[in-house]
């Protein structure tokens, strides 16, 4: 049932995807404002609570559903709950026009109207940036972006799937992704604000829950690129990273695209609280400079490891269907 669920949301999602303010999104940014109004109080133990309540009872609750239609209602409504709850969770439409637009930009010559578009995106200054550095850019925020949209939320999806708990593991993965960005969003730029601690928890429990996603997703990117040389970095910056403390996944990811596509990669602008020489710790001399061909690599990377997920969980659900 995991294998035609994911199958169902991700075709339904290319055909009609969700649009920008959207009432699922809306409700999510209400119900985080409003677990911050209610619990955050400044501690950290109100911060674990408040991220507990934003993201683990909407999980509970998600699970609950589904197991009230399985027993009462049937599996066919509840596979349609699952494929409900992935439509509104993953889809590579929520993130691809941004990528698409800075390519077209790209390859029609208009970089003025590439940097333009890439600092609509991601919120950064790219009026100084050189074509060079807008395509680092592109390539390191779109594998990001399909990581946090598909591959992360499919993880744990299939993880907690198989435990039972239908599309619990989307709710656990997307709010956990979505609180980390939004509660300090929420603090530089509305009221009420969010305490540090609050904003600390956050952070802490997605470097947890992305944990796992991450090297499922540098693991794919092996597979289906140059495998030895996204295992090389993957390596690398994961010993470099250890000698100064846990290293962040984005980082991992970015290190394995870059060897599974053969090119230079590891921006200040992904290094993510880490130092210098860890951001560019994967963009090994001998790797190639970005280049436009290389954004169709990125595309062609990224829908094989669709392919090769998608593939793995039918043969494992076609092995229980005739075990």
């Amino acid at each position: 049932m995991s294998f035609f669920s994911l199958l169902l949301a991700l075709l339904i999602e290319q055909a009609r995807p969700l649009a920008r303010g959207n009432p699922v999104h809306a409700g999510m940014r209400s119900w985080l404002r409003r677990v911050v109004r209610k619990i955050d109080a400044g501690e950290p133990t109100h911060g674990w609570l408040a991220w507990s309540f934003a993201v683990l009872l909407p999980s509970g609750i998600t699970v609950l559903v589904y197991w009230l239609l399985c027993e009462f209602v049937g599996w066919p409504v509840a596979m349609l709950w699952s494929v409900a709850v992935l439509y509104a969770t993953l889809g590579f439409r929520q993130f691809s026009h941004h990528f698409t637009g800075i390519r077209d930009a790209l390859e029609a010559g208009q970089e003025e109207e590439a940097r333009r578009l890439l600092a609509e995106w991601r919120q950064i200054d790219a009026s100084e940036l050189p074509q060079r550095e807008i395509l680092r850019h592109a390539i390191e925020f779109s594998v990001l972006a399909a990581h946090r949209h598909v591959f992360g939320v499919l993880s744990w999806y299939i993880v907690l799937a198989a435990l039972g708990l239908g599309p619990a593991g989307a709710v656990l993965y997307r709010l956990s992704e979505f609180v980390t960005r939004y509660w300090p969003h929420v603090s530089r730029r509305q009221a009420p604000t969010v305490s540090a601690a609050a904003c600390a928890a956050a952070a802490r429990a997605w470097w947890w829950v992305d944990w796992l996603p991450a090297r499922i997703t540098a693991l794919g990117f092996a597979v289906v690129g140059s495998f030895e040389d996204a295992v090389d970095n993957w390596r690398r910056y994961e010993s470099l990273s250890g000698s100064e403390g846990p290293g962040s996944n984005d980082g991992l990811i970015v290190a394995a695209t870059a060897g599974a596509i053969n090119v230079r990669l590891g921006t200040p602008a992904m290094a993510q609280g880490e130092t210098q020489a860890q951001a560019d710790m994967p963009a090994a001399s001998a790797r190639h400079e970005p280049q436009l061909a290389h954004l169709r690599s990125i595309v062609g990377l990224v829908w094989r490891s669709v392919v090769l997920w998608m593939l793995l969980l039918a043969l494992l659900t076609l092995a229980r269907l005739i075990g």
